[in-house]
């Protein structure tokens, strides 16, 4: 029997390419997505059944996990990939907005993955791969709540490995970076953003200044992430991690995880304080 994966927000970007490379390499797959009538290609294949999951509402994360052991018979590996990136100041952000990055890029995968956890446990195996980014281990400027959201989920990935692990259900976490997505299209649409706070005008015209440096740096595509998700899906370890990014993120990756804490945050801060204007 073919093996099964499950494969949240598929419907573009990371989760449509690991979509894709999965069913070429002949698995079954779950494309779940918020809305499933849009979808045009992943439909064409024969070996995938595209579903609505919304991780927002708990009926329809059981209905899709259903359906999958309903069409394939079982599930081996559930990829943890929607979410999304909310932007800004911090005190420009509403209280909405903060629930709503949290319910998706955390409690979502709480829920989904508590959905498909009896069925792991009953066949004694399983693999669960979250979607995290370098903003998990990292952070820039104006990325305080998607960092936060990123970190919860980090936590939440390493200290539930531990608990799976004896019963032969392993915990991986992907950490993209610099990744060529309509992840990032999204992000800036939903940048936070009050006018009336003209004191941290300064200051994001600088952390912009910073951005603008990375920009034209080559960017890691979805299918080479999806390449990744792939390997650490079928690698048989227990490998936790697993980074993928351009050579800027990649550095900054090897930065935090070796430089003493402060010698790193002060790196971070001069690469946006030297746009600052000179009182």
């Amino acid at each position: 029997m073919n093996k099964t994966v499950v494969i949240t927000g598929a419907s573009s970007g990371i989760g449509k390419a690991a979509a894709k490379k999965f069913a070429a390499e002949g698995w079954n797959v779950v494309a779940t997505m918020r809305n499933p009538e849009k979808e045009q290609e992943l439909s064409l294949l024969k070996n995938v059944l595209v579903t609505k999951l919304d991780v927002q509402q708990p009926d329809t994360i059981a209905t899709a996990i259903r359906e999958g052991l309903d069409r394939f018979g079982q599930i081996d590996a559930l990829i943890n990939n929607a979410g999304y990136g909310q932007n800004g100041i911090f005190e420009a952000m509403t209280p909405e907005q903060i629930q709503q990055q949290f319910a998706v890029n955390v409690f979502g995968v709480m829920d989904v993955t508590r959905a498909v956890l009896p069925h792991f446990r009953h066949r004694k195996q399983g693999v669960i791969l979250n979607i995290s980014s370098g903003a998990g281990r990292f952070t820039l400027p104006m990325l305080s709540l998607y960092s936060a959201s990123k970190f919860a989920l980090e936590g939440f990935s390493e200290a539930l490995s531990h608990e799976l692990l004896p019963l032969n259900i392993f915990v991986k976490i992907i950490e993209p970076g610099g990744t060529e997505t309509n992840f990032s299209n999204v992000t800036r649409e939903g940048f936070a953003y009050n006018p009336e706070l003209t004191d941290y005008e300064p200051f994001r015209e600088a952390a912009g200044q910073l951005f603008a440096n990375l920009i034209g740096q080559r960017l890691v595509t979805a299918d080479e992430v999806a390449g990744v998700i792939y390997s650490a899906a079928t690698d048989g370890t227990d490998t936790l991690r697993y980074a993928i990014g351009n050579d800027d993120f990649m550095g900054r990756l090897t930065a935090r995880a070796t430089l003493p804490d402060q010698e790193y945050i002060n790196i971070i801060r001069q690469g946006f304080m030297r746009f600052l204007p000179t009182p």
